[in-house]
């Protein structure tokens, strides 16, 4: 099977070294950065080199069907996008670019709540296939506008994010004036300057805002007050309480993002969700966390949840290898952010086909090699290195 992308960039990696020298500096930082030390940025990844395959060289397979059914709907690949805030000040229209190549690819594409696009146009460009992940507001009717705006959209399924009980302190950002309120500096300034695709395109597109929240902000609103109505809009815990009141207004498919406890599974049951995302936020929130894959193996072994929901990774996957590794021990379907950034940054609006085409060949790739048909076949093939 073909898929076609730029061999110039056959890795993450590639892409990656080509993003930089296009992305201006504080929008790259943005982009990498984790909270803190950056620790946990680091086991993100890092902890995928602990899981090992084992292939069946002599053993005859079936054909390779990589399509993966995730609430009722049929996708071409088991992964899909992750959201991600302020998108379009990362590279121009990106939230766009990737909506689009992932319908046109067969893989959801999540949009963030604090994205740069609002959730019509998403909706609009991804044909309905969207996901939407909710920042949960700390009033009520904004809550339950937006509910009403995506049920109007008819966005398939409901994401909500349960990891940021304050913002992580985060150092690359606050250096660079992007911590709320945001400031504009004369080094950002500079580094756009060398930059000039980004800036022309950044032109072309216009500055980017949060578009989906401008019905509740006030016109002409200055860096300090768009800083304050985040913070007022947005801080405070995602309680058991709150979601139970979303889950009874939401009536199809609620996954929760950002669990990584029994204690935060066993509630997710409790309330009916119908899939949880593990993730520790790409390493942005709490540095002293485990990473998400690790946070996986041990909840995806607990008998206690099996069948009882999806369970999703998101975090520290850089390629097909990690997709593999990520089904063997356990996820449904997995999710990614900083690769497609990448993508977009190094390739413009061809990045997000190239990113998931590249995927799908790295997957299939590996299916070849261990001998299995699909993707649900990769536990059996996983190593266990207690065994020796």
């Amino acid at each position: 099977m073909i898929f076609p992308y730029n061999h110039k960039y056959p890795s993450i990696t590639d892409l990656r070294r080509k993003a930089k020298k296009t992305i201006p500096k504080f929008a790259f930082d943005y982009l990498e950065g984790g909270c803190n030390e950056e620790l946990n940025l680091s086991r993100n990844e890092n902890d995928f080199d602990d899981i090992f395959l084992k292939p069946r060289y002599l053993q005859q397979t079936e054909d390779i069907d990589m399509s993966t059914e995730i609430f009722g709907i049929k996708y071409q690949a088991p992964f899909g996008i992750s959201p991600i805030g302020l998108q379009g000040l990362i590279w121009p229209n990106a939230s766009e670019i990737l909506a689009k190549a992932a319908a046109q690819n067969g893989i959801p594409y999540t949009l963030s709540t604090v994205s740069t696009a609002s959730l019509e146009r998403i909706s609009e460009v991804s044909e309905g296939t969207a996901w939407f992940q909710l920042y949960h507001p700390t009033e009520d009717k904004l809550r339950d506008d937006i509910l009403k705006r995506l049920k109007y959209a008819q966005y398939p399924v409901l994401v909500v994010l349960v990891d940021v009980p304050s913002f992580g302190l985060r150092y690359r950002e606050i250096k660079s004036g992007l911590s709320l309120p945001p400031k504009l500096n004369i080094s950002n300034i500079l580094q756009a300057l060398l930059r000039p695709s980004w800036g022309i395109k950044t032109l072309q597109h216009g500055i980017p805002s949060f578009a989906t929240l401008k019905p509740y902000m006030e016109k002409r609103m200055n860096l300090s007050q768009l800083g304050e109505f985040m913070n007022h809009t947005f801080t405070g815990k995602v309680t058991l309480d709150k979601l139970k009141v979303i889950r009874e207004k939401w009536k199809g498919p609620l996954v929760l993002k950002g669990i990584t406890t029994e204690e935060d599974m066993d509630d997710a049951i409790r309330l009916g969700a119908d899939g949880v995302i593990i993730s520790n936020h790409g390493g942005r929130q709490l540095d002293a966390g485990e990473s998400s894959v690790n946070s996986l193996i041990r909840l995806a072994a607990n008998p206690l949840y099996k069948g009882k929901l999806k369970i999703m990774l998101d975090g520290g996957i850089r390629s097909g290898v990690d997709l593999a590794r990520a089904h063997a021990v356990g996820t449904d379907f997995s999710f990614m952010g900083r690769p497609f950034m990448y993508g977009v940054g190094a390739l413009g609006n061809f990045g997000g086909h190239h990113t998931i085409n590249m995927f799908k060949a790295q997957l299939y790739q590996i299916m070849q090699q261990v001998s299995i048909s699909k993707p649900t076949d990769f536990p059996r093939r996983r190593l266990n290195t207690q065994e020796y």
